[in-house]
């Protein structure tokens, strides 16, 4: 068993490909912790977001600070601190903080490939 300090996060400057604006993120749980799990802290200031993406395999995430927006090829949904998002494997997608707002959440993932697409052009 493994215990993990929330006053242990260390948010530190997301360089990613995947992330466009200011991001940050701490990963809580990797492979040096858990075989098959993956939990990752990751705050977006405003603005900021993914990039096009899909993983191959389902992806949740709890949203924990702030209002953003998680987004398919077909609908944008606005989201809150305490709303919960499936994303099922191999669906096209993005999320980040709002124009607005900053938002945070944790990711849950599996081990597996993220393939990154071309960033978000907003038209709303």
């Amino acid at each position: 068993m493994h215990v993990i300090r929330g006053s242990e996060t260390n948010l530190q400057r997301a360089n990613r490909p995947i992330f466009t604006g200011e991001v940050n993120a701490h990963t809580y749980v990797d492979d040096t912790i858990g075989e098959h799990l993956r939990l990752t802290l990751v705050k977006f200031s405003p603005g900021a977001r993914t990039t096009w993406h899909t993983h191959a395999f389902e992806q949740g995430l709890i949203i924990v600070e702030g209002d953003g927006i998680v987004a398919t090829e077909e609908q944008e949904f606005p989201v809150s601190p305490g709303d919960i998002v499936i994303v099922p494997a191999g669906e096209k997608h993005w999320h980040g903080g709002s124009d607005e707002s900053g938002m945070a959440h944790i990711s849950i993932t599996t081990p597996g490939e993220t393939t990154v697409m071309e960033p978000v052009h907003r038209t709303a």
